[in-house]
C-alpha cells in the first residue's frame, strides 16, 4: 500500500473540483481526503495500490466549463493505514460562506414563490376565460354538426323520394312499352289479314 500526496493548481477552488475528486477516488477504491489550501491550490491525499494511485493522479488533471487544472505535483510515500473512506474537507470559514450563500439563495426562492402566488390568481382567471371560450366554440361546433346532420337527413329523405319517383317512372315506362308492343302486334295482324284478303281477290280476278 502507498500514499499519494498531490497539490493541484489552477481554477480548482469553488468550481466543483473536490466533488469530482471524491467521486473519482471512491470509484477507484481509494481512501483519503481532498481539501482547499490557503494559496488557492487543492491538496489530495489518497492511499491504495501504487497502480491505482498512479491512474488516479493522472485523472486529477481535468478540465470542463468551470474547472481547469494547470499542474499536479504528486509525491508517493508509504501508507499509514490511518485513513478510512474518502471525504471532502470543509473548514469553518468555507462552511460559513456556504451558509450565507444558501441563505441568499433561499431568500431569492421565497421572493419568487411570493411573486408567483400573487400573479397566480390573474393567470387562473385568464385560464378560466380561455376555457370558457373553448367551451363556447365547442358548443357552436356541436350546433353546426347537428345542423349538418339535419340537412343530411333531409337530403336522404329527398333521395328516397327521388328513388320512389324513379321506380314509379320505370313502371310507367314498362307499361307503356307493353301497350305499344300490344298495339303494334294488333296492327301487324290486321295488315297481314288485309293483305291476305287482297291477294285472294286479285287471284279471283286473274290479276295474279
Amino acid at each position: 500500500m502507498m500514499r499519494l500526496t498531490a497539490r493541484v493548481s489552477g481554477r480548482v477552488q469553488m468550481a466543483g473540483y473536490r466533488a469530482k475528486v471524491v467521486d473519482l477516488a471512491r470509484s477507484s477504491g481509494l481512501v483519503g481526503f481532498v481539501q482547499n489550501l490557503p494559496d488557492g491550490r487543492v491538496e489530495v491525499v489518497a492511499e491504495g495500490d501504487r497502480s491505482d494511485l498512479e491512474r488516479f493522479a493522472s485523472a486529477l488533471k481535468m478540465e470542463n466549463a468551470l474547472i481547469q487544472v494547470y499542474e499536479v505535483e504528486a509525491a508517493y510515500s508509504e501508507a499509514t493505514g490511518s485513513l478510512f473512506g474518502f471525504r471532502k474537507v470543509v473548514d469553518a470559514e468555507e462552511m460559513g460562506d456556504r451558509l450565507d450563500e444558501g441563505v441568499e439563495i433561499l431568500k431569492e426562492i421565497l421572493v419568487s414563490v411570493r411573486e408567483g402566488f400573487s400573479d397566480l390568481g390573474g393567470k387562473m382567471d385568464t385560464l378560466l376565460e380561455k376555457q370558457d371560450s373553448m367551451l363556447e366554440k365547442q358548443d357552436s361546433m356541436l350546433e353546426k354538426q347537428d345542423s349538418m346532420l339535419e340537412k343530411q337527413d333531409s337530403m336522404l329523405e329527398k333521395q328516397d323520394s327521388m328513388l320512389e319517383k324513379q321506380d314509379s317512372t320505370l313502371g310507367e315506362i314498362r307499361g307503356l312499352r307493353y301497350d305499344i308492343k300490344s298495339y303494334m302486334n294488333q296492327r301487324f295482324e290486321r295488315i297481314e289479314t288485309d293483305l291476305a284478303e287482297l291477294k285472294a281477290a286479285m287471284k279471283e280476278r286473274g290479276m295474279i
